[in-house]
């Protein structure tokens, strides 16, 4: 006899009310992906670093005409709401105090891996296209690489493309921002 495990969806409502009443806290490192609680790893200082090194880059390049959230939750639909590493958002005056950032506010997210890489790749990326998230860029410490995802479908982003030492990538929100693989790597740029 084959015994099949149920597992329980939960809903961003739920989640909440699970944060709400205590038996999640601010200490718990997790985030819900799919309807399902998934503990995050923990963050190394190469991780930590690199995250410090993008809010900066970003910071300096694109001053006032975004809003920039470091592992802040963003709400993808009813059953989603992952932490990227970095999230790149259209400004509003109150800061996303009435809700998270949905879809159409996010002109890109970014995730730093190490030791999620595969992870990262084959369940959030796809997750991110299906809701339509227009970029994504997956920083891979491991290999000093930067996977740049566009054009998303319903289960995958059409386009991917590898930057490496000494390639410039560039947003396609603000065009005329070059970034380098070195600097979001904190590495000064040299031929």
């Amino acid at each position: 006899m084959t015994v099949q495990l149920l597992r329980r969806k939960f809903t961003v409502e739920q989640y909440h009310k699970m944060i709400e009443l205590g038996i999640l806290t601010k200490d718990d490192r997790v985030e819900l992906i799919r309807g399902e609680i998934i503990e995050m790893s923990p963050i190394g200082t190469k991780h930590a670093a690199c995250v410090k090194c993008l809010n900066k880059l970003l910071s300096s390049k694109l001053r006032d005409k975004v809003l920039i959230a470091i592992q802040d939750p963003v709400k993808l639909d009813n059953n989603s709401q992952p932490q990227p590493d970095v999230a790149l958002l259209k400004p509003r005056d109150d800061f996303y105090a009435t809700a998270h950032p949905q879809p159409q506010d996010i002109f890109l997210l970014i995730e730093v891996s190490d030791s999620t890489v595969v992870y990262d790749r084959e369940e959030k990326i796809p997750l991110f296209a299906e809701a339509n998230i227009i970029e994504v860029w997956l920083v891979d410490i491991n290999e000093q690489i930067v996977e740049v995802y566009q054009q998303p479908t319903a289960a995958e982003y059409q386009l991917m493309q590898k930057f490496a030492s000494g390639q410039t990538l560039s947003i396609p929100a603000f065009p005329d921002v070059n970034i380098t693989v070195n600097e979001i790597f904190g590495q000064s740029y040299h031929v």
